[in-house]
């Protein structure tokens, strides 16, 4: 079991930002770590007064080991020894989410949503049947229904389709949570913390026959665009600059190139607005050394998909987003698609008005949701 602490770690960010709007980012991660400590010591507690014997662990107590990228590091690996001795006492074991430590002894985090993460991890190491994820919706649907209209829950769904919605800024469950489940075949159930007799949603293998299933539309905001420009069409360059991005840790998204005159091409690739001045400053200093005459970057962007089996083999559903999209007055900046997702790029201030209406058509007056 486990508990979200995301209002004390966005208390410690602030109070982070009051001190230095660049943190040192090993610091950083000491810090935010605190939240999920102080949770699971009230959550011992109160199992206690209960009469239940319960005990707490820190990341770095069982330890979880990861790698030092701070602030989005991976697990690597989970030493179950002293939960599994706690299991065998009969007591509670509660473990903190979304932090860990990597071989050094620092406090590492593991990104926004790194508690679910934590669980399925845990569960796998474990050899658990199912993972149960308790948060403040009662399962899955098929849209944000803060901002959508007439969402439909989804009672079971596959992890292609969660992963991709997880990803895409469906704020449910971490995409590397689903991840490590499919991986490891854990079933995740995802339930209402406060709603005991709602039905949540299962997120396991499921198997479809060949007919087009749209589960969810997904919107994800904060991203920027850059463009390079006039880069010269030699063999290796391409490479070398997602290289030198990927040895920064700078997480590139949607990517499009388009062949230009005279010999050159133009690329444009999507990133986390909060890289952005990272990424140009890198970029800038090895402008000259990758042959790039102009560099470009747009704030403000919003990527809004839709995920469903069977698109791939569905031509017409290209078509129908582009006629929704137009009829809605929305231009695209970019397009990305997969075997059952398609994204588009757009400006933030419509991302709402798409969202919906790519769910009205899709979702709502579909005759059915998967």
């Amino acid at each position: 079991m486990y508990q979200h602490s995301g209002k004390t770690t966005d208390k410690l960010i602030a109070e982070e930002g009051e001190i230095t709007g660049t943190p040192n980012k090993r610091e950083h991660d000491v810090l935010v770590s605190v939240g999920e400590q102080i949770t699971i010591s009230k959550l011992s507690m109160c199992l206690q007064k209960l009469g239940y014997d319960a005990i707490s662990y820190t990341g770095w107590q069982i330890p979880i080991l990861t790698n030092s990228v701070f602030g989005n590091a991976r697990i690597q690996n989970i030493y179950i020894e002293r939960i599994k001795e706690e299991l065998e006492n009969r007591k509670i074991v509660i473990v903190a989410g979304f932090q860990g430590i990597d071989k050094d002894l620092n406090i590492t985090t593991l990104g926004r949503g790194g508690s679910d993460t934590t669980a399925v991890a845990i569960a796998a190491s474990l050899g658990a049947d199912r993972c149960d994820i308790y948060t403040d919706v009662d399962g899955v649907y098929s849209a944000d229904p803060r901002i959508v209209r007439d969402v439909k829950k989804i009672d079971k769904i596959s992890y292609d389709e969660m992963l991709e919605l997880a990803s895409l800024g469906a704020k449910v469950l971490h995409n590397r949570c689903v991840e490590i489940g499919e991986k490891y075949n854990i079933p995740i159930y995802v339930k209402s913390t406060f709603e005991k007799e709602s039905r949540g949603t299962l997120v396991t293998t499921k198997n479809y026959l060949e007919d087009l299933c749209i589960s969810g539309v997904a919107k994800e905001d904060n991203i920027a665009r850059i463009s390079l420009i006039g880069k010269k069409n030699k063999i290796g360059r391409i490479y070398n600059v997602f290289k030198l991005l990927a040895n920064n840790n700078i997480n590139v998204d949607i990517i499009v190139q388009a062949f230009g005159e005279h010999i050159t091409k133009d690329i444009s690739f999507t990133i986390k607005e909060k890289d952005l001045k990272e990424t140009l400053e890198i970029l800038h200093e090895h402008a000259n050394e990758f042959d790039i005459q102009e560099i470009k970057s747009w704030e403000g962007m919003s990527k809004v998909s839709i995920v469903g089996i069977g698109i791939t083999n569905n031509p017409g559903v290209a078509a129908t987003l582009f006629e929704v999209l137009y009829e809605n007055n929305i231009n695209m900046h970019m397009i990305s698609t997969s075997e059952i997702k398609i994204s588009v790029l757009v400006n933030s201030n419509v991302a709402e008005i798409a969202l919906n209406a790519l769910h009205e058509k899709f979702i709502t007056k579909s005759e059915e949701i998967c």
